[in-house]
């Protein structure tokens, strides 16, 4: 069974488009989430518990299709942070809502976490993330494996989009630091082959004095970016 993923901007969460093995096109998130949890009833997308799972469901369309403030002018951004932003009146209802449901929801897990996730990241680059549960629930998002990886192939790959940045100062990622490592044009790999396609090397990386080499700039940038949050490039350190 093979699905076809297309993404926009992995920096702005821009938009993605799935389409399933028969054809059918799901252009909205909560619309891909739900045709997964039909189609892998094995995989915990939503809670078994039905009071959890109705909890997590009702949550997660209203993060879907609420907050209209923060979406309005306060746009998702992965490539920085900016200086803390003291909230407008206008949103302070929306931040203490989000507080409110982060609260009830920390007790259900799955599909409603990634539903979360671009608001989370929305909070941290302006420095909302201000209030108790939000502030540790934005700190567990960011540290997220799977989300540091998304981030990384962004900065990877990705273009800076006008639409969504603004003149606000800004300040480094509120996220983990990542550990420090570079992308060089010579050296001798102590890898044969590249720790993720295993093809011949093309593209060499440098992180405390040792060179390790990968397939294309692909592999080895989205490395650079974050090199803790990659398996196949942990086993060689």
């Amino acid at each position: 069974m093979t699905y076809k993923l297309y993404l926009g901007n992995r920096l702005y969460f821009s938009w993605s488009i799935a389409i399933t093995p028969e054809g059918a096109v799901l252009n909205d998130s909560m619309a891909i989430a739900e045709e997964l949890a039909n189609r892998h009833p094995d995989i915990a997308f939503w809670p078994t518990d039905p009071l959890a799972r109705g909890t997590a469901r009702a949550l997660a369309n209203e993060m879907h299709a609420s907050f209209g403030g923060l979406r309005g002018a306060w746009p998702v951004n992965l490539r920085t942070a900016h200086a803390t932003v003291t909230p407008p009146d206008t949103i302070t209802a929306e931040l203490d809502r989000i507080e409110e449901i982060w609260t009830h929801a920390r007790k259900v897990t799955g599909a409603v976490d990634a539903i979360f996730a671009p608001m989370a990241t929305r909070l941290a680059t302006y420095g909302f993330d201000t209030r108790p549960t939000t502030k540790a629930y934005v700190a567990a998002h960011l540290a997220d494996p799977s989300l540091r990886r998304w981030r990384a192939m962004g900065l990877a790959n990705e273009q800076t989009l006008a639409a969504f940045e603004t003149d606000l100062p800004e300040v480094p990622w509120r996220g983990p630091t990542p550990m420090n490592a570079v992308a060089v044009e010579t050296g001798t790999p102590e890898n044969d082959a590249c720790p993720y396609s295993g093809l011949p090397i093309t593209h060499l990386l440098s992180m405390d004095g040792r060179i390790f080499g990968f397939c294309n700039a692909f592999c080895r940038d989205k490395t650079v970016h974050d090199p803790a949050v990659w398996p196949q490039f942990v086993a060689l350190l």
